[in-house]
């Protein structure tokens, strides 16, 4: 009765073996996992975002040459994992019925809203009493540069904003 028992180099290389075949399953089963996983969580991120896109606002035949006009405009943004609502009010001012400038209404000192207030033909910012003329010129307060501008066209009678960019 006498059985033959493994050598000890023969144990060795069967543990060996098998810890080498765990090893790979076990790499192969985590890049199957794990390599969607990592793309899913991280893609947000790196996402680029949408194609520009030119808002509507209105008819350049609304506009009275020489004072503003604002028009609400509103899109969403995707901000990596977080889908944005960005509003504001568009001001278009025209001289001659045919050429349209649109001015952003977010003062260029410390981002508050502007609005346009007739009786004084000027653009105010009730932050820190920032004003703008109707060129969207710093007249007076803090505000170290004019309003920003939007790139618009008008198409068809219909004045257009390029949003998203």
């Amino acid at each position: 009765m006498s059985e033959e028992l493994s050598s000890p180099s023969e144990e060795y290389g069967r543990r060996r073996f098998l810890a080498g075949i765990v090893a790979v399953v076990g790499g192969a089963v985590a890049l199957i996992v794990g390599l969607p996983a990592i793309g899913y969580i991280i893609s947000p991120g790196v996402k680029r975002q949408s194609a520009e896109q030119w808002y509507p606002l209105g008819p350049i035949a609304g506009l009275t040459p020489g004072e503003p006009t604002g028009f609400p405009y509103s899109y969403r943004v995707q901000d990596g994992w977080e889908e944005i609502a960005v509003t504001g009010t568009a001001y278009a001012v025209t001289q001659d019925g045919v050429n349209v400038t649109v001015f952003s209404d977010v003062c260029t000192h410390l981002s508050c809203r502007v609005a346009w207030k007739q009786d004084r033909d000027v653009f105010f910012c009730p932050c820190h009493d920032g004003t703008f003329n109707a060129a969207g010129e710093v007249v007076g307060g803090p505000p170290p540069r004019p309003l920003d501008q939007f790139e618009s066209r008008v198409e068809n009678g219909t004045i257009e904003i390029l949003l998203g960019a």
